[in-house]
């Protein structure tokens, strides 16, 4: 029967006629608009019930506080199941008058909005008649089909059908490109009804491989795998064909199964194909190289045993099989792909993220096996490549999407708010040796051969004081002092800092070769704004970074480069207010007005700044303005930090957000800037300075703008893609021109925190927990 989960006047669970317990749902007291999902849901396992919870937990975390969603369960006469909270309607879909019940609900349900019905014929024709068509054309509100299987040279009737079914929605979402050329050009679909957005991939801690395998007692073995639910489609036997020939070159080799027996299979055929297989091992004598997961393993551990495989083997035998959950979980964890040519492995990969081999081809699948596991420098290239190439399709990416779907649809009435994430130091603490922090990473792995840098401990220095300030937290006292360890480290008795140490602590030619200014200054930023914490912070600490600063600014005078004026007038401000001295005031005057000169040379009526050109942390320098108004009180300071602000936003910010100064070209004067090459860096540095002027004017646009420019972080960008990676707590390095750089780097990474935790310094007292 068709179910609606009913509550009496205090929400409270309860039964209705029939002895069927309904579940409680989650209370929308907020009365958000809701957008409902009709489709298969755990704990009915089915790959799109899979597939849906993914995709609504990554909507839930990046738009809770613009929407919520809710569920129609879809079941039938044989298998009835207790749902999670979200469910909000059951279908049984063996019952014809339930279709029609089921729309009048959704039509009078005034929280509903969009309906998103995920779609395989199979879900919907268990009552024999053509009920979903007919309740589609019933229901009066917008519908988004997401069709998980498209096939390509239909006949007449599913051709009609199809071209009804997308007659009666709103918008038709496929996941690969090769279904969106299928619907146009054999169903006459019209490409603007046609949305592509990729089947979603975890984001994903990569784990020591040898670790992982000795984890599960898989110590010193080469290994293969492959999961899913089991059937016959996916041909398992075409590896176990193989493994003779692959065991020949690769005797360590071994093969792992993972996954129950789909459910249908078990119910028209028991366990006959999977009993086969088992066979099959027996008689080509492969006991010692096959092992049958036989479970429905949780995500974690489901996640592990694919980042443990050498090479990931996708068989399926079905040419019109558009996408597969389980090839997009392989990737998300790196695996080196072996796979037929399914249209999503067609897509997905090319000869530098994997090979493709025919449908059913052991020959060829074992020639493609030995040649991976014999070139170990291939398979990590491919690993590489696949990460980059996937990062686009995370479930956050795919919840972005998603989102944007739904808000044309509703013409721009869902009032989209990214959640905020929580505040997470874990990767800036694993890129943290006892010396100071690592410079680059490769992917999240530190890369210790990088070395350290004087830039980033000094910005790690301040965005540690930022966090123990806010939490409290003791830990913090042991990252701070490895910081400031390391900037004394990097002072030399001339009075200067040096900025760059190798993997064995030793000084290297780049700083021979560099101009160290803009260094030196974020030194001093760092211990001004350390000093200034001195209610707050240990009393040593603040003693001996006072020293130093005594002794750092015996060189400042000298100072001339831009930013790194800028810098220093910044951390002479912070330095100020807890050892205030004419000095002090005598060396922010004096850089302070060599930005003046610099200005008043470079600016016109349409060029209000500094140089000819706008480079990189542009927000420091009408920052850095108003921070020498408020100490000297020189009005003129103050005048030309607003008039430089004022130009720096109209040429970073649209109507679609912040647009970043690329660091490919810069914006030179009179010239059009790259639309590419983003840093985050920029981001933060707008952020703080946009905290400071609003400090200063109490002008709320410079909070919204504030808030736009963190979003960047979280999707609103050009791309329409996360920068910040909320699986490990770092931020990808940059946004190139088609894809983000999945290193997280710890400038990418300390810059996304300083963000974060100054957007924690602006959240109203009765702002939800999650949003800005």
């Amino acid at each position: 029967m068709y179910q609606e989960s009913p509550f009496d006047s205090n929400n409270t669970l309860y039964e209705t006629d029939t002895s069927d317990k309904i579940r409680q749902n989650i209370s929308n007291d907020s009365n958000l608009p809701e957008i409902l999902f009709i489709t298969s849901y755990p704990p009915r396992v089915c790959g799109i019930a899979t597939y849906s919870q993914d995709l609504i937990k990554a909507l839930n975390n990046k738009f809770g506080n613009s929407f919520f969603i809710k569920v129609c369960a879809l079941e039938t006469e044989k298998a009835r199941y207790d749902y999670p909270d979200e469910v909000k309607y059951v279908l049984n879909t063996s019952h014809s008058q339930d279709y029609s019940k089921l729309a009048h609900s959704i039509n009078q349900d005034h929280l509903v909005k969009i309906v998103v019905v995920q779609h395989e014929f199979g879900l919907f024709q268990t009552s024999g008649r053509d009920d979903f068509m007919q309740f589609l054309y019933e229901l009066t509100k917008p519908v988004i089909i997401v069709f998980h299987t498209v096939l390509p040279d239909p006949d007449e009737s599913l051709r009609t059908k199809i071209k009804c079914i997308t007659a009666a929605c709103e918008s038709v979402v496929v996941m690969t490109n090769n279904s969106a050329k299928v619907l146009k050009n054999d169903y006459d679909i019209p490409v603007e009804k046609i949305t592509v957005i990729a089947h979603g991939t975890h984001l994903v801690r990569h784990i020591n491989k040898k670790f992982l395998k000795e984890k599960y007692g898989l110590k010193g073995k080469k290994v293969l795998s492959t999961f899913g639910l089991l059937s016959s489609g996916k041909s398992i036997e075409t590896t176990l064909e193989s493994l003779p020939n692959i065991i020949k070159r690769n005797a360590n080799v071994v093969f792992l199964i993972i996954g129950k027996t789909h459910p249908d299979v078990i119910k028209s055929e028991g366990e006959n194909y999977r009993n086969n297989l088992k066979g099959m091992v027996i008689s080509l004598k492969l006991q010692n190289h096959v092992i049958f997961i036989n479970d429905f393993l949780a995500l974690p551990e489901l996640l592990e045993y694919l980042q443990l495989t050498d090479i990931y083997l996708f068989t399926s035998k079905d040419p019109n099989q558009a996408v597969s959950g389980t090839f997009a979980y392989a990737m998300s964890c790196a695996c080196p792909i072996i796979s037929t040519p399914i249209p999503h492995a067609l897509e997905a990969l090319n000869e530098e993220t994997g090979i493709i081999i025919d449908f059913q081809n052991s020959h060829q699948l074992a020639k493609g096996v030995i040649r991976l596991l014999n070139d170990e420098p291939l398979r990590k290239s491919i690993s590489t490549n696949t990460l980059q190439k996937i990062v686009s399709t995370a479930w956050e990416n795919s919840a972005i999407a998603h989102a944007m779907l739904f808000n044309d649809i509703t013409g721009n009435k869902l009032h989209m708010q990214y959640s905020l994430p929580a505040i997470n130091l874990d990767h800036l603490k694993k890129m943290t040796t006892g010396f100071g922090i690592i410079q680059f990473s490769k992917i999240n792995e530190p890369d210790i051969d990088s070395g350290y840098t004087l830039d980033d401990n000094a910005r790690a220095l301040i965005a540690m004081c930022m966090h123990y300030e806010l939490t409290g937290n003791a830990t913090d006292i042991v990252y701070l002092n490895t910081y400031f360890e390391f900037i004394k480290y990097c002072f030399q008795p001339s009075g200067n800092f040096l900025n760059y140490i190798n993997q064995d602590q030793e000084f290297t030619k780049q700083n021979d070769d560099s101009n160290l200014d803009d260094a030196n200054g974020r030194t001093i930023w760092a211990l001004g704004y350390l000093i200034s914490r001195n209610r707050v912070l240990p009393e040593e600490l603040i003693f001996q970074s006072k020293i130093l600063m005594k002794k750092a600014l015996l060189r400042l005078d000298d100072i001339h480069s831009t930013r790194a004026m800028a810098f220093v007038i910044k951390g002479l401000y912070y330095y100020n207010s807890a050892v205030k001295s004419t000095e002090n005031s005598r060396l922010v005057a004096l850089l302070a007005d060599r930005l003046v000169e610099m200005y008043r040379h470079e600016s016109s009526e349409k060029w209000e700044w500094f140089e000819s050109y706008l480079t990189y942390a542009n927000s420091i320098l009408p920052e850095a303005m108003l921070c020498a108004w408020s100490l000297t009180g020189e009005a003129v300071y103050k005048r030309i930090g607003k008039s430089s602000f004022d130009f720096l936003i109209k040429n970073t910010y649209n109507e679609n957000g912040l647009k970043v100064i690329s660091n490919k070209s810069w914006l030179q004067k009179g010239q059009e800037s790259e639309r590419f090459g983003e840093q985050p860096i920029d981001v933060a540095y707008t952020i703080f300075a946009m905290g400071r002027y609003y400090d200063v004017f109490k002008d709320e646009d410079y909070l919204d703008k504030m808030n736009t420019a963190f979003n960047w972080f979280l999707g609103n960008n050009y791309l329409h893609q996360i920068i910040y990676n909320p699986c490990t707590g770092g931020c990808y390095d940059g946004l190139e021109e088609n894809h983000v750089n999945v290193n997280q780097g710890a400038e990418s990474t300390i810059s996304y925190l300083m963000a974060r935790l100054t957007i924690e310094n602006y959240r109203l007292p009765d702002d939800p927990e999650d949003t800005f």
